[in-house]
């Protein structure tokens, strides 16, 4: 609400959310802790998305805290079930790797719930951003795999480290044995 007798807007003071902040942010029922939707997420171009280190852990939460974004949620047993569960959830989180795909100069294919990601016309230009020696994103990557797999995509994740060996085959020595380890020890996170 703006207060219109004076020209600054009222702040609005952000507290826990009492049903749980990721399933209402997920939902765009809630912010996240510095007020963003994710509607409004989504919608950043690749400067933000590659600038901003604060928004990530909410789009793809782990078990455990962030040691980058201490306010950033962190998965519970209910809340992993609820987004196995749901569809409206599962199409959320679907668009959050769809964002980030697009960032790394990906995409994906779904023919018939066979899922493939593939490099996109923007790749050769897109992957100057993230593919260079001890690149941050490489711990992006990871947290989304863990993440997909976590939370029901394990089919995603499958196809985005599929994708990723064969980038691994060409850029290797960019990015690294041990960052290509990460990547495919994530897929173990869960048992499905």
């Amino acid at each position: 609400m703006t207060n219109f007798s004076t020209n600054k807007p009222e702040t609005l003071e952000l507290t826990p959310h009492p049903a749980g902040g990721l399933l209402a942010f997920y939902l765009s029922q809630y912010p996240d802790n510095v007020g963003r939707k994710i509607e409004e997420i989504w919608q950043w171009d690749y400067q933000k998305l590659g600038g901003v280190h604060n928004y990530i852990q909410w789009l793809f939460p782990l078990l455990e805290k962030s040691r980058f974004n201490s306010e950033a949620p962190v998965l519970t047993e209910p809340v992993i079930a609820a987004f196995r569960s749901s569809n409206e959830l599962q199409k959320r989180l679907g668009t959050s790797f769809l964002v980030l795909l697009n960032y790394y100069g990906l995409e994906c294919e779904d023919k018939e719930g066979k899922i493939k990601i593939l490099k996109s016309a923007q790749y050769p230009q897109r992957k100057k951003a993230w593919i260079n020696p001890k690149n941050h994103n490489y711990l992006r990557i990871t947290r989304i795999l863990t993440s997909l797999t976590l939370l029901g995509l394990k089919n995603h994740a499958k196809a985005f480290l599929s994708c990723l060996e064969e980038i691994y085959q060409e850029d290797g020595v960019n990015i690294g044995i041990d960052t290509y380890t990460y990547w495919k020890n994530a897929l173990k996170s869960s048992p499905n």
